[in-house]
């Protein structure tokens, strides 16, 4: 964001790609860059990362739209993925890979916490579900199998605060990080007794405690070495990707939603209360925001375009043909059905199974690439509707992420959620909504507001709706089927 003084670069540090973007007071990006990270796909399902690498490509893209800006950096706004584990040294450097939140290895540790009831204990304690790529749930499994990382580590974090801490030499982790597993909304603190349940209080230490809202931190000698800008810039850091995007994509009111279409399907609903069902399904997060009192209840399933570049893989066709087969099968996808959870540590949203899996159904000689890839994102419609519904959404719908770039599958999801769809002018959301808060941290807030000027809207198709009604309650039919089976 261009301020009266300079620029601030927001960058979003994602799971598979780490992009720096700098707007204009209009909120229009002029100057971006971007270069993926490398997500180590290991047997058993576990999924870990390089923290080394990854700042080198915070490094690259900082370096990249610095040298394409006129004018001084007065600030970096970062923001980026969550959960999973990310284990440093007082140093910042890291005692391990990092575990991503996508990692299965502590699926059967789930799945007797589920049968003990300790994931329906934190939940009724905090509103947030543990799931296997939670960092509760891997804190525990390394607890039990591999203690020596633990015990070398000075901080279990995540990802945002461990540039941080590269960036700056400070041990801090955002509120909305925090979030899951252990914090209390209503109190934005940890939750003593949500650690107890999970066997962690003896690691305790090991969690830093929350930075007070919109705290400025600043660029040591280290830092500024790597990125190539001045030491005791102000550094900013969090919130986390999720948050972020509904910041940075104009989700303000309460009943507001945003839906993400990315790795992660992420359905999230602002409310102002931190009241919750502490009986209802033991699922999804409720996250503190930069502001005192919001809250967002996100409900960020598994699925997502993963699934779909995975189908792509295996029916041997490029992503850029999704949107011309998308348009050759019909609403109803000529009979085919699929639920879409292929993660191999299986669903954390609206409901947690590491024993999900997905499913075709309806196939026939008849069948095309086209049926089965409208299918599968009909089915990823499917649940994003069921996340909202879970999540409470009632006011305006706003969505994000690298699926809402093909406008046949954006018309899928205003069809099976029956309403309207706000898509923002410019993709870098995430990064945007970091350089919001942190507009505001450094006392020179932006006009959110001018970001709508630059949106379109997605209109629900009245004609399609009574095909998609009926397809959800199928869904909805087998996916109640399915879990029976998965318990088996």
């Amino acid at each position: 964001m261009t301020t009266s003084n300079g620029h601030i670069i927001g960058v979003d540090i994602g799971t598979s790609l780490t992009k720096a973007v700098v707007f204009d007071r209009a909120g229009v990006s002029i100057a971006e860059a971007c270069t993926p990270s490398e997500v180590h796909h290991l047997p058993g399902g576990l999924v870990e990362q390089d923290l080394e690498q990854v700042l080198g490509t915070v490094a690259t893209v900082v370096r990249e739209v610095h040298g394409q800006l006129d004018g001084p950096v007065v600030a970096l706004a970062l923001t980026g993925q969550g959960d999973g584990l990310w284990l440093r040294d007082a140093d910042g450097s890291p005692v391990r890979p990092a575990i991503s939140w996508l990692d299965g290895r502590a699926n059967s540790l789930l799945a007797k916490w589920q049968a003990e009831g300790v994931t329906r204990e934190v939940f009724r304690r905090t509103g947030s579900g543990l799931f296997p790529g939670s960092a509760a749930t891997i804190l525990s499994y390394l607890d039990k199998h591999e203690p020596e990382s633990l015990d070398r580590a000075v901080v279990a974090g995540y990802c945002v605060d461990a540039v941080l801490q590269r960036l700056t030499g400070e041990i801090a982790v955002d509120v909305s990080d925090a979030s899951l597993p252990f914090l209390n909304p209503a109190t934005r603190r940890y939750d003593e007794e949500a650690i107890a349940a999970c066997g962690l209080t003896h690691r305790r230490h090991l969690l830093a405690e929350p930075a007070a809202p919109r705290t400025v931190f600043r660029l040591d000698a280290r830092g500024a070495e790597l990125l190539g800008l001045p030491a005791g810039l102000p550094v900013t850091a969090g919130p986390f990707d999720l948050p972020a995007c509904a910041i940075g994509a104009g989700v303000s009111q309460v009943g507001d939603g945003i839906l993400t279409a990315g790795t992660t399907l992420a359905c999230q609903v602002l409310t102002d209360s931190p009241e919750f069902d502490p009986e209802g399904e033991p699922a999804g997060m409720f996250l503190c925001t930069p502001t005192v009192g919001e809250f967002l209840r996100a409900m960020p399933a598994m699925v997502g375009t993963a699934s779909l570049d995975w189908a792509c893989g295996v029916l041997g066709i490029e992503v850029n043909q999704v949107s011309e087969l998308l348009a050759e099968s019909s609403p109803g996808a000529g009979g085919v059905r699929v639920l879409p959870f292929l993660s191999t540590s299986g669903e954390r949203a609206p409901f947690v199974d590491a024993a999900a899996r997905a499913q075709f159904s309806g196939l026939s000689l008849e069948s095309t690439r086209a049926d089965m890839i409208r299918a599968l994102c009909e089915g990823i419609a499917y649940a994003a509707r069921h996340c909202f519904e879970a999540a409470g959404l009632s006011g305006t719908l706003y969505a994000c992420g690298g699926g809402v770039r093909s406008t046949e599958w954006t018309q899928i999801f205003a069809d099976v959620l029956g309403r309207p769809i706000v898509i923002p002018g410019d993709p870098g959301v995430g990064a945007r909504g970091a350089v919001l808060v942190a507009g505001e941290a450094l006392g020179e807030p932006f006009d959110a507001e001018l970001w709508a000027a630059n949106s379109r809207t997605v209109e629900a198709r009245p004609e399609n709706t009574a095909v998609y009604q009926r397809g959800y309650d199928e869904y909805q039919a087998a996916l109640a089927a399915a879990r029976e089976q998965w318990r088996l």
